[in-house]
């Protein structure tokens, strides 16, 4: 039996508006995915933990308000510190600008799914881009 893809879904500092975050969690346990939800105002040292204490496969961002930038900058330098960058598919979503995808690709992050994205999209991505853990 294949091990379930296990995903953190978080949302950092002080944005609550976490429709979207719960509708892609939706969609990824409707999917057969395990998906802890860590809720609101967290800090990027919290997600980081959890998702090592939870060792997860995938940490989900998603950003509505703030900086992304900043946000996704500081959560991959904490991986990094950690040495347990390559430990996880790192996504967000939310209101990304469109110029800070490519930047934030080459820092790892593995792909910024913005609004217009189908609910759905988001597990075939997972399931066709996850690397198998040895």
């Amino acid at each position: 039996m294949a091990k379930r893809v296990r995903v953190l879904m978080a949302k950092v500092g002080w944005d609550t508006h976490d429709i979207g975050a719960k509708f892609i969690t939706k969609a990824l346990r409707d999917d057969g995915m395990e998906v802890i939800y860590t809720g609101i105002r967290h800090t990027i040292d919290e997600i980081v933990q959890s998702a090592i204490q939870e060792d997860v496969d995938v940490i989900g961002v998603s950003i509505i308000q703030g900086n992304p930038m900043g946000i996704m900058t500081k959560l991959m330098d904490k991986l990094k510190e950690k040495k347990v960058e390559k430990n996880f598919m790192v996504l967000c979503g939310g209101l990304i600008p469109k110029a800070d995808i490519p930047v934030m690709k080459a820092m790892g992050v593995k792909e910024c799914f913005l609004p217009q994205t189908r609910w759905e999209d988001v597990p075939v991505y997972i399931r066709k881009n996850l690397p198998v853990k040895q």
